[in-house]
């Protein structure tokens, strides 16, 4: 279609970006009224390059845009968003600090002689936030205080306020429940009735399909397919994405299971992790399932000493030593590494250089008498990079310009040069597409044939079925079972997840009949 089609309301025309090498070439589509278009591709092949320019964040190298019919060319974000051209970023904009309400009219914040209106804040807030299913929490809570997916939530609903006319979606879902999500997809269908165009940036195949009408698929910057979703199953749109077919199987090679290299016994704190007992083996992937909320990331943050348990003990080696963790210091310190699912707020420095990154869990290595060997860091930087595959221009560049992917990759780099022996993974492919998945997979298999311990939690059952030796799986702070491979269902890792919230509620009702005269 034409960029001058009377139902577009945005087009692009041989839009390129270079930095210090180009990262997108001659894109070319058109986005129409009301309708979802998705785009798609691995890691790097450009989604967020090109999204950040529709939205004001980035100015193209080449090419040019219209929006309804006239030259476009926002200066910045604001701009962008005064036209109606929003997005919502994987990357959080909000202020932690900051209550709900705030943060959702921060640049429009009702008042009256100056002084803000507390109570008309707090009305626009409610409105806002129940179109985003948020009605159960109060505006005035601090945003800070909020877990990452009402966080996201946040952000979507603020985007939502005013003039919308293209809504762009980067990996909405990643960190919403089932929920959540519904109510997401609820928004999307009445923004569409308005006549709001949607770009939907997501390596959830089965959401695309879902929600867009067509697809548009990236591969190394270039645009290699724009059809109608009908056209496309997930195996065909994997195959444009990667540029070659992938498997539902992986093979991690061969491997010696050993004895047991982390032990936890009775692992509890408060109501979020409680008596908790597992132990896994060296050589071993042992993953961890159950609903968000479960209390899975509790659990590790516990076992690296981020958070103190109320009871419980951990154990190295076989046999087993006990060891005392009160910090994450102590935890490296006895060779136990976690790798954060919120690598943009916990994992990475994202305003210093890939080398700097990677030095930084590894200063002594590359420093003598409190002074940094640049030339040392620099060659820790190359290795990494080679080992890992990262996509970049030089050790030199900045992790922000890297792809979810890539910055992954940098975290878990960072963390095998240190060789610990005992390795704890919160979702170490979230928001990452699926070719840049099979590579961790098959670092993970790497891993476990050094002989390493690996702790693997993932909201994405098929994930954890793939490359898991066992699965335990939590449900409202307690390890209901632990699966075998070869004798696990789908259906009864997920009966087992919500087994616990069954036995608590059923429990509470016992209490409520009980206590009532």
């Amino acid at each position: 279609m034409s960029s001058s089609a009377p139902n577009a309301v945005l087009s692009v025309s041989g839009i390129g970006k270079t930095y210090a090498q180009p990262v997108l070439s001659d894109i070319t589509l058109t986005l129409n009224r009301g309708e979802v278009l998705a785009l798609t591709g691995e890691n790097g092949a450009g989604k967020s390059t090109l999204s950040k320019i529709i939205g004001g964040l980035v100015t193209s190298t080449t090419g040019h845009m219209q929006f309804n019919g006239q030259d476009y060319r926002p200066g910045s974000r604001t701009q962008a968003e005064e036209l109606g051209v929003r997005m919502v970023m994987q990357e959080l904009n909000l202020l932690p600090t900051l209550t709900v309400a705030e943060n959702l009219f921060l640049d429009n914040l009702p008042s009256t002689c100056g002084w803000i209106s507390r109570k008309q804040l707090r009305n626009a807030a409610i409105e806002a936030m129940a179109h985003v299913g948020l009605d159960a929490i109060d505006p005035d809570t601090l945003v800070g205080t909020l877990g990452i997916g009402h966080q996201q939530m946040v952000e979507i609903a603020r985007n939502l306020i005013g003039d919308c006319h293209v809504l762009i979606l980067d990996e909405p879902t990643a960190m919403l429940t089932a929920r959540e999500v519904e109510m997401l997809f609820e928004q999307i269908t009445r923004l569409q009735a308005r006549g709001v165009a949607i770009i939907y940036i997501s390596h959830r195949l089965e959401e695309l399909a879902r929600v867009a009408q067509r697809i548009a698929v990236l591969r190394d910057g270039k645009l290699v397919c724009v059809e109608p979703m009908a056209n496309y199953n997930s195996e065909q749109l994997v195959t444009l994405m990667v540029g070659r077919e992938l498997g539902e199987k992986i093979d991690l090679g061969p491997r010696t299971i050993g004895g047991p290299a982390l032990t936890v016994k009775g692992l509890t704190r408060s109501d979020k992790v409680r008596d908790v007992s597992f132990e896994v083996r060296a050589g071993e992937i042992y993953g961890i399932s159950g609903l968000i909320g479960a209390g899975r990331t509790e659990l590790l943050r516990l076992i690296f000493g981020a958070d103190l348990a109320d009871s419980g003990t951990v154990a190295l080696g076989s046999p087993a030593k006990l060891v005392s963790i009160r910090s994450p210091v102590d935890a490296v310190g006895h060779g136990i590494a976690l790798i954060t699912e919120d690598r943009k707020g916990e994992g990475l420095l994202l305003t210093q250089s890939i080398s700097a990154n990677i030095a930084l869990g590894n200063m002594p290595e590359i420093s003598g008498g409190g002074v940094l060997n640049s030339r040392d860091e620099t060659a820790l930087a190359k290795r990494q990079i080679d080992a890992m595959r990262i996509r970049s221009s030089s050790p030199a560049q900045l992790v922000s310009e890297l792809s979810g992917g890539n910055q992954q990759k940098v975290v878990i780099g960072r963390w095998l040069e240190r060789d610990c022996a005992v390795m704890l993974f919160d979702e170490p492919t979230r928001g990452i597409d699926v070719g840049a998945k099979f590579d961790i997979y098959a670092l993970l298999g790497e891993l476990t044939r050094q002989g390493k311990a690996l702790v693997v939690v993932s909201s994405d059952l098929r994930e954890l079925m793939l490359i898991c030796d066992r699965i335990g799986v939590l449900s409202a702070g307690r390890l209901i079972e632990t699966f075998e491979r070869d004798s696990w269902t789908q259906d009864e890792l997920l009966a087992a997840a919500f087994a616990g919230y069954q036995k608590r509620d059923a429990l509470l009702n016992d209490a409520v009949l009980r206590d009532t005269p």
